[in-house]
Formats: structure tokens, C-alpha cells, sequence
């Protein structure tokens, strides 16, 4: 098991095999996918492909989005992190920030805290010059998460006809906020 950050009360680790309940739990549940296109998966045969891609992810770019676990109950939260992104954005690559949580856990303060960590590792232990997120427009509440961070609305764009708002944050910036 590979395990980046501990806080108080969450691990942040590689996700593994053994997470694919709760990936299907994540990524079943419609709410979840409001904005992502609203593609729920339907099976744990899905779920567990989620997360070879991610390990492969580890393997070819040396970064993908990390398991949130919460250490009091061992129970899977969702996932956070950073993946180098090659499809979102037709004219670049780039590092993406992102955060996805099971509904029972939205509105704690887990996302805006564990994408601050993965921030933090990007800049500091990956240095990286920059990174970017996006989010629907409609998703009032990733698009708060964004800006509280620091990252700042560049444009719009669309992906898959759906409009979304593109974020980005330079290294030189984030060092200011510290």
C-alpha cells in the first residue's frame, strides 16, 4: 500500500483492487455524475476497470488520482489528486486537479482539504510549474471549491457539448498564497 498524506482524520493512497465497492458505490450513484455527463456505471466489472486505469496512470505518468480513506471506519470516501490529463482539452495537456465523493460525504470540507494536498504535492514534491481543473458550469459547488483554493476561471469551454469553466494555477501564484 502506497500512502502519500495522513491527516487527522483520512489517508490518502494509491487506489487498489480491493477499493472497487466503493469505486461502484462512487460512481454508480447519479448524483455523483450529475456533472460528469451523467454516466453512472452499472457494475463492479466497471468499477474495478476505474481503477487499472488509475494504476496504470501510476505506472505511465507517475501520478493519478488517490483513494480518501477514513481512518476511524476504514471506509472508502471517494478519491482526490492529481492525473496528467490527455483528453479533457483538445489544444493541451495538462495536470488535472480533481476531487469525487460519495454523497454521504459532501459538505464536510473533505474536498476543498484534500485538494489543497494534492496541490501542495504537486508544486512542492512533483514540481510542477502549473496546474489546471475544470468544472461544469452548473456545478456550483466544484466551482466554489476551485476558487477557494486559489485557482483562477481562465475561460470556458465546451467538452461533449456540455460548457465548462477552466481553472489554472501557477506555481509562482500558489507560492504567493502561502
Amino acid at each position: 500500500m502506497n500512502i502519500h498524506f495522513e491527516t487527522e482524520r483520512f489517508i490518502l493512497r494509491d487506489l487498489e483492487e480491493s477499493d472497487t465497492d466503493g469505486i461502484f458505490l462512487l460512481d454508480s450513484d447519479p448524483e455523483v455524475h450529475k456533472f460528469l455527463g451523467n454516466k453512472p456505471i452499472k457494475t463492479k466489472e466497471e468499477a474495478l476497470a476505474t481503477i487499472l486505469k488509475v494504476r496504470d496512470q501510476y505506472v505511465k505518468n507517475g501520478i493519478g488520482r488517490w483513494a480518501i480513506i477514513e481512518k476511524t471506519t476504514n471506509e472508502f470516501v471517494g478519491w482526490t489528486g492529481l492525473k496528467y490529463e490527455e483528453g479533457l482539452r483538445a489544444e493541451f495537456n495538462y495536470y488535472d486537479l480533481g476531487y469525487r465523493l460519495r454523497k454521504k460525504f459532501w459538505g464536510q470540507g473533505i474536498a476543498t482539504q484534500t485538494a489543497l494536498i494534492s496541490l501542495g504535492f504537486g508544486f512542492e514534491e512533483m514540481k510542477l510549474d502549473e496546474i489546471g481543473a475544470a468544472a461544469d458550469i452548473q456545478h456550483v459547488v466544484s466551482n466554489k471549491i476551485l476558487k477557494k483554493i486559489g485557482l483562477q476561471f481562465v475561460e470556458n469551454f465546451e467538452f461533449e457539448g456540455d460548457l465548462c469553466n477552466w481553472y489554472k494555477l501557477t506555481k509562482k501564484d500558489w507560492l504567493k498564497s502561502l
